[in-house]
């Protein structure tokens, strides 16, 4: 029991850093480019913590799988001053990129760190070099056939990884691994991920105009029924691995 318990700790805390370093990325980007950001959720559904710092609501939610930062104007065209629709391209491009970038550095810095702190800098530099090309690799493969989607974890599939962690070390390698994947994966051209979007106004710019509401919603809502499903999938995979 003490066990279970631990592994959901270490899980939650893996995904709150993960989320945070994610959102956190969307949000400074957001304000260095004069966007309003409405609000900074870690979390989903209910809310349960929320304070109100200048223009913005920093809050925490029930379901922690997750985060947004809600800007003015994303969802909907606003006139209101520091909208996101009225950005222009290449600021739309930084805010909407910056959360799987952040995430990709990270990951990136945390194993170069970690590696340097067990050995030394040679060896991390180098260490580092194999890391990456390793991930490349594995990434290519889930695009060429050498892989499945039935090799991707969800959080049932990261929770069991987790608790096969034994110390320190390893929970900082992990965090290392899983950030990359995160930031490699929020940039596939599928909406609802941030590729997507940056898809869709790669789009918008080369037609001079937006996709009209009614074209925009349909492509929305198929990625978003594509990524529940591959969610479902994902997790009802996780949990037959456990039978």
């Amino acid at each position: 029991m003490i066990g279970v318990i631990l592994t959901i700790i270490k899980t939650l805390i893996m995904l709150g850093i993960l989320v945070i370093i994610h959102e956190g990325g969307h949000f400074i980007v957001a304000k260095l480019c004069k966007v309003r950001v409405n609000e900074f959720s870690i979390g989903f559904g209910k809310q349960l913590w929320s304070k109100q710092k200048g223009e913005t609501k920093y809050s925490i939610r029930l379901i922690p799988l997750g985060g947004y930062v809600s800007m003015e104007g994303e969802e909907e065209p606003s006139s209101e001053e520091g909208s996101f629709s009225k950005a222009g391209i290449l600021k739309k491009f930084a805010i909407v990129s910056a959360g799987a970038i952040v995430n990709i550095i990270f990951g990136i810095l945390v194993y170069f760190l970690l590696i340097t702190f067990i050995y030394d800098i040679k060896i991390a530099l180098s260490s580092t070099v194999n890391f990456l090309g390793i991930l490349g690799e594995s990434i290519k493969m889930l695009f060429t056939g050498g892989t499945t989607v039935e090799d991707l974890a969800g959080p049932v599939g990261i929770a069991t990884i987790v608790s096969q962690t034994s110390g320190f070390t390893d929970f900082v390698y992990l965090l290392s691994v899983i950030s990359l994947s995160l930031g490699i994966t929020n940039l596939i051209p599928i909406p609802p991920l941030d590729g997507g979007k940056l898809l869709i106004y790669i789009i918008e710019w080369i037609k001079r105009k937006p996709l009209k509401e009614n074209t925009s919603l349909k492509i929305q809502m198929a990625g978003f029924a594509f990524i529940i499903g591959l969610s479902i999938f994902v997790m009802y995979n996780d949990i037959v691995k456990l039978i």
